[in-house]
């Protein structure tokens, strides 16, 4: 794989996003996540997943630098592809783990929030639902994702403000279960999946099964009408224009 890192060791799938400095997200990317989590789901040796970043960063979300170039054909099936990840995601059936190593904002928060336990290092990071401000219409099963964790309430205040919290307001709100220090990240996940691993296999699966099922039923809804309203808000000139501006910000800094 060009974009993770995938090595297996003691029955867990250990897997690093790996693509430039803040694994901003693409369409490669995202297909190589999904590979691997058939290819983890698939596996009966393989007992579960753990979810990593690169120092300072998780994921700083879609690579919007990418997508604003995609013609109207490809943000399509992008889209499609991304709620189709999170989905796979969703319904992954073993125990998963969000080692977060840095900023997580916007799809790095999703992806965090499809795993059942999420640790964060400490420090000046942020990690939430940033899409409404950028001018990208949230789907209603991504609100359901957040919800599910936080509360209906916080999820619509949250994402309607376009709320970033630090590590510590995402532990008190319960976005995040753990704050760690960084150099105590991965043995920490680490401690946390074999407390799952040794539960019994059949009474956890079917456990995390029941718990989800009305969340996975959200994900097996036909997306095209909310896909619709997405690229419709994607292609409007106010939306162009922040997406534009962004991206200036980003390429200075780069730069």
């Amino acid at each position: 794989m060009k974009y993770l890192i995938l090595e297996v060791r003691d029955r867990v799938a250990h897997v690093t996003l790996n693509r430039g400095s803040s694994n901003a997200l693409h369409e490669e990317m995202i297909g190589e996540l999904k590979d691997a989590l058939e290819i983890v789901q698939k596996d009966e040796k393989i007992g579960g997943i753990v979810l990593y970043g690169r120092d300072g960063f998780f994921s700083s979300g879609l690579d919007l630098i990418a997508l604003y170039e995609y013609d109207e054909e490809k943000i399509k099936a992008f889209w499609y592809q991304f709620l189709d990840l999170v989905k796979t995601f969703v319904s992954f059936n073993k125990p998963a783990i969000a080692a977060i190593s840095g900023h997580s904002p916007a799809g790095g928060c999703v992806l965090a929030l499809c795993c059942d336990y999420r640790l964060m290092v400490d420090g000046e990071f942020v990690i939430g639902l940033n899409e409404v401000p950028v001018g990208i219409i949230v789907p209603d099963s991504i609100f359901d994702l957040y919800s599910f964790w936080i509360g209906k309430a916080k999820a619509y205040r949250f994402l309607l403000a376009g709320e970033l919290m630090t590590p510590q307001q995402a532990l008190q709100e319960g976005l995040i279960d753990e704050v760690v220090p960084a150099n105590q990240l991965r043995t920490l996940a680490d401690r946390q999946m074999k407390k799952y691993l040794n539960f019994n296999w059949n009474t956890w699966q079917q456990s995390k099964y029941h718990m989800r099922k009305e969340l996975l039923a959200k994900f097996e809804q036909d997306a095209s009408e909310m896909v619709d309203e997405i690229l419709k808000q994607w292609w409007d000139p106010a939306t162009r224009a922040i997406l534009k501006t962004i991206i200036n910000n980003l390429q200075g800094k780069k730069n």
